[in-house]
């Protein structure tokens, strides 16, 4: 029995969809753009909030992104892959010891101190 060689084609040679992002982990506070058409206008609308679940399947990133707006919680899906997300920007590290945290939808504004900051590990611009 002989082996062939493998060839590679260009399509094997495409980047993983969803590259052009930041890695993001659980817990993350971070600011997503979304591109609304409304008309004939297109404007980005940003949605900032922390990342309290990633699933990943067949090479596609969905985070559940959650965010408080005057007492009220807002979870949202981001599919990373879709054309609709522009773009996606880390604004903070927090160290979480879970893979998912749904417990946050129980606590109301108490979120901050349940979570440890570590801010200082990302790299700032100046």
């Amino acid at each position: 029995m002989s082996v062939s060689p493998v060839s590679l084609n260009s399509s094997s040679l495409e980047k993983v969809p969803g590259s052009k992002f930041p890695t993001i982990s659980v817990g993350d506070t971070v600011r997503i753009g979304v591109l609304l058409i409304e008309g004939n206008k297109e404007r980005t609308q940003f949605f900032e909030g922390t990342v309290i679940a990633i699933k990943k399947r067949e090479g596609r990133k969905i985070l559940r992104v959650r965010k408080l707006s005057q007492g009220i919680g807002i979870e949202k899906l981001f599919l990373l892959d879709s054309p609709k997300v522009v773009s996606l920007e880390r604004k903070k590290i927090t160290k979480v010891r879970r893979a998912k945290l749904y417990f946050l939808r129980g606590l109301g504004s108490t979120k901050p101190k349940k979570l440890k900051d570590q801010s200082w590990k990302l790299k700032s611009g100046s």
